[in-house]
This record gives C-alpha cells, structure tokens and sequence, in this order.
C-alpha cells in the first residue's frame, strides 16, 4: 500500500518493510512465467485465478471516478492492457477506491478492460463485486497515540477518506452473491491468542489500544471477503481475498506488524474450520469458518514476504505452511529477477529467489514476494506466473520502472484444475 507518497529508488525514503522469516525448510517447485509477449493469456486448467495490486487509488474522494469517466487515463489504460493479456476468469483487484453502487467498477470495464490496447483483445467479466471497507473510516480514537484525534492514521485503516485503497471482484463466472460473507467489523480482540500490540511505556502487556479502542477495533485493515465462485454448475470455489496492513510505519509496538500477521491469520484459522475457526463472525452474524472439503482460492496483496524484509516472524507462513493450502508451485518471471540484479542494493543480500518476487519495491525493502494466489489442496495447480516481463520484452513497458506506469506491483495468476468440476 502507497500511502501519502510515492517509493522512490532512493535509500532512506519510508517504504514497506517486510520482514526475514528464515528460509523454508524445502523449495518448492517453480512454475511458468507470465503469458509472453502478445499472449491471449489461454487458460490451461478450468479457471484462471489472478490477484492484482493495481495502485488504481487515488488521493481524494471521487478523482478514481473521475479519471474513469472516459478512456485515455494511462495508467488505468496500462492496468486494463496487462489484465487483457493475463485474461484471468477470477481477479481481485487491491488498492481499487471503494465506490458505492460500484460505479468505478462499471467505468473501469466499459471504459478500459471492454477497450482493445494494442494487440490486446478485450475482456468482459459480467460479474462484479465490491463493499465498503475499513481503510479512511474515522475511529473517533487517537490509534497512534499521538495526542491527536484525526487523519489517516486514526482511522479503522489507514486512508485518508472512506474507501482509498478498496478491492475489487471481476469474474466471468458467476458469483453467488447470497453466499458471500463479509468481515469487515470482525473485532480484532474477538481473534483468541490475538497479537495486540503492546504499550513499551508501560508494564502492562498488549495495552497500545485502550480497552474502549479496543471493544470497536476491526481485525481488517480494509476487510475480508468469503466471494463464492460457480466455477460450473455442481462446483463452488470460496474466493478468499483482502489486503492486510503493510507491517511498518508505527513504532516499537509494532501495532501494524501485528495486525498484519493476525489478518493473514485470519484465513488460516478459516480454511481449518471447525473449532480452530470457532470464534469467526461474518457482519451479517454467522459464525465459524469454511466447511470441511470446501474448495477456496486465497488471493491478495498480503505484505509480507516468506523470508525477507520486515513483517512479523511466520507472518506469510500461517498459509505457505498450512496443510489445507496447495503450495506445490510458486508463480515466478523472468522480468523480477533481472529487476532485483539491475538494482541491486539490498536485494543483492535477500534470502528468497528473486524469481518469486511480485512488487518492485525501492530500498528498504527491495523487491519482494508479497503478492498470492493460493489454491485449497484439491485444486490442482496447472500453471502459473507473474507479470513481469524481462526489459527486453515489448511488454515490459506496461511495468516499467518507477514512477512505474501501471503499479509497483505485478499480476499473479494460476490456471487451477478444479476437481469433479462440470462444464
């Protein structure tokens, strides 16, 4: 998430800082890299998943609608270009201003994913979702204790009006709307063994938030969203999405890094099921988590990356370790890579293969891995990858470098194999 600035490729500038959580026991399988240079983007299995941190939020109420209105926005038009050529069925879009009755989703398709760019055909997804979410919500709290009520980051999520840095569901599927459940007030202290953050001033433990904090304060920075897919007409895939906090910008308490971690937690504990999801509520007042052999596809920009930069130790491990989770392949490019060598710097001492990374970040951090679409067990992973073409690659102008013409991050997707699904 890019709050009040822009990252710029200069030490010493604030920038996400993810954290090293030691390298994992065994690498697994590496998978394809993103579709080449005038690729349809053909599915290979039943449905191609896509996750997107697409940096379509703006600064102030209304300029996302605005600058939708009409075509020839060129950043939305670089947005809509690598969507077209990625051609997902299912995609999440992260940092996509939350608008009411979804008329920025609407502006976006009929105006820059129903346009050609290119070579690129267009893309139809008749099916649409969006709500509210935490991020600019006013908490009426001084949550940074600063001595100041007020602003962004006094907010239920930091933003600087209600709904900056919303999501987005496209899918040419259906989705089945009845079934979709909501978390967005899911209270983060109802969360057992919760990660509040602690007061270094005081003796007491986990006290950063007063208690009447506390009683209001939502688990989600933004929310999370149980999205129901009708992949066919006897199969369901739960598309599991949201977009936790990035774990900086606050102090020694550490109250982002926390958060960070117990929101990624969150779909963890879900997928379990059973007593371990036991304490979940959605908003509308349902309790528990998925179904016991419930398909699901975990998608979103979860800041933080397996084992470099600054998030809270096993933060992104809580699903890359998670027995329910399908973890075999991990999306690569070809383009992240020769990125992390051309820059250099930090990256040149990360842990992680830079062929795994998904968003080109200045230094601290540099590039990392933080971008995920993880299928359930069941599914099976047919292919899979990032957009992230090499500089030589005609493409790569759609990812450029920064001040990047579409985001800082990169599309990832895989073409999942849907078991006994029917056509």
């Amino acid at each position: 998430m890019i709050r009040t600035h822009r990252r710029v490729r200069t030490a010493g500038i604030a920038a996400l800082l993810l954290t090293a959580a030691g390298m994992a026991a065994a690498a697994p399988a590496l998978a394809s890299s993103a579709p080449s240079a005038g690729s349809t983007g053909d599915t290979a299995g039943d449905v191609r998943f896509a996750t997107f941190n697409a940096s379509l939020n703006r600064g102030a109420e209304g300029a996302l609608v605005s600058d939708l209105s009409a075509p020839g926005n060129a950043q939305a038009d670089a947005v809509a270009e690598i969507i077209q050529r990625a051609n997902p069925d299912v995609l999440l879009i992260n940092e996509f201003d939350y608008v009411a009755g979804g008329e920025a989703l609407r502006l976006f398709q009929d105006n820059y994913l129903s346009v050609p760019h290119g070579d690129a055909a267009p893309v139809e997804y008749p099916y649409r979702y969006t709500a509210p979410v935490n991020t600019g919500v006013p908490s009426g709290f001084d949550l940074n204790n600063d001595g100041r009520i007020g602003g962004g980051d006094d907010a239920w999520g930091f933003g600087l009006f209600p709904g900056q840095y919303g999501m987005a569901v496209y899918s040419k599927l259906p989705i089945d709307e009845a079934a979709i459940r909501t978390f967005q007030n899911f209270r983060w202290a109802d969360m057992p063994g919760a990660l509040l953050p602690d007061d270094p001033a005081t003796a007491a433990s986990g006290d950063w938030y007063s208690p009447d904090e506390l009683e209001q304060l939502p688990l989600s920075s933004k929310s999370h969203w149980d999205v129901p897919i009708r992949v066919s007409k006897n199969k369901t895939v739960h598309f599991l999405v949201s977009h936790p906090t990035p774990p900086t910008f606050d102090g020694a308490e550490d109250r982002n890094g926390n958060r960070n971690h117990d929101e990624i937690r969150f779909w963890a504990d879900y997928v379990t099921g059973g007593r371990t999801a036991a304490y979940i509520a959605d908003d509308a007042g349902r309790t528990g988590g998925l179904k016991g052999g419930s398909l699901f596809v975990i998608a979103g920009d979860q800041n933080a990356d397996p084992n470099d930069g600054d998030s809270t130790a096993g933060a992104i491990h809580q699903l890359l370790e998670n027995p329910r989770i399908n973890t075999g392949s991990v999306p690569t490019s070809v383009g992240a890579p020769e990125a992390a060598e051309l820059q250099g710097g930090v990256n040149a001492a990360h842990l992680g293969d830079p062929r795994q990374d998904t968003a080109d970040f200045s230094e601290p951090p540099g590039n990392l891995r933080v971008d995920y679409v993880l299928p359930s067990r069941q599914i099976r992973i047919l292919d899979s990858g990032v957009f992230w073409p090499a500089s030589g690659d005609p493409l790569s102008a759609l990812t450029g470098t920064y001040p990047f013409p579409s985001s800082d991050h990169r599309l990832v997707w895989l073409d999942a194999d849907v078991p006994g699904a029917r056509r």
